[in-house]
């Protein structure tokens, strides 16, 4: 069923805006312990409980990826409008490299989320078609990295396809395998819900969650502005003597 003019979808906005919020907090914290004024008991890097966050976090952010993948599909969005959104996000992914390559020279971000998503939802849009096969190629996505890891893929070149035997040292990481599993679940769940349960994504949000939605619908802006203000701001407290 394709969608109405002028539908909206503010509930998926709103729980886009969950994952970024959530995000934002995250990554507000690690830049409090990288300058030195946090030090929690675990490392951000090893420990299960903010690992597991990252995790939760990701895997939110790339299943409102697929449902906004299913979401376009059912709106008729052409390949040149498709690419036109995709260029904003590889070109952001760019800037994200760049920037984690002054901030972090020796573990720079060469693939992290916006890399991966970039690649993914070439593929999610291509994978769309086939409907109800997504849930079974999602779930052969998730198992792949653990029954194939190949020793020679452990390179840059390679190593965002997930087939590695070792993580990169990289501040970021989100390859295409396993992540593309959560992507095409994504999908899939979207087709479902717009063809059964469309109230799901489009009912109406209480008023006090309104300001979500449209958070949500500027999602990336907000993803590529929040560290450089959140590192402008400490470094500009520190400068001023504020800690």
């Amino acid at each position: 069923m394709s969608s109405l003019p002028g539908e909206r979808f503010d509930r998926l906005d709103a729980l886009r805006a969950v994952a970024i919020v959530w995000m934002a907090v995250f990554h507000f914290l690690f830049d409090l312990n990288h300058y030195g004024y946090l030090q929690p008991r675990h490392s951000f890097h090893h420990d299960a409980l903010w690992v597991s966050q990252r995790t939760v976090i990701v895997s939110l952010f790339l299943f409102c990826a697929g449902l906004g993948v299913a979401v376009a599909q059912a709106q008729g969005q052409s390949w040149a409008r498709f690419w036109r959104r995709w260029a904003q996000v590889a070109g952001c992914a760019v800037l994200v490299s760049i920037g984690s390559a002054f901030m972090f020279p020796r573990s720079f971000i060469f693939f992290g989320v916006l890399h991966g998503i970039a690649v993914m939802l070439i593929v999610a849009r291509l994978a769309a078609p086939l409907r109800l096969w997504l849930w079974p190629l999602g779930a052969l996505a998730l198992l792949l990295p653990w029954v194939l890891q190949i020793e020679a893929f452990n390179i840059k070149p390679l190593a965002w396809t997930g087939l590695i035997t070792r993580k990169p040292i990289t501040e970021d990481f989100v390859p295409v395998l396993p992540w593309l599993g959560v992507m095409l679940w994504g999908v899939a769940a979207g087709q479902a819900l717009l063809a059964h349960r469309r109230e799901v994504l489009t009912g109406p949000l209480a008023a006090p969650l309104q300001p979500l939605a449209v958070l949500g619908r500027w999602s990336l802006s907000f993803y590529i502005l929040h560290q450089p203000v959140f590192i402008g701001g400490i470094l500009a407290g520190r400068w001023l003597g504020w800690w």
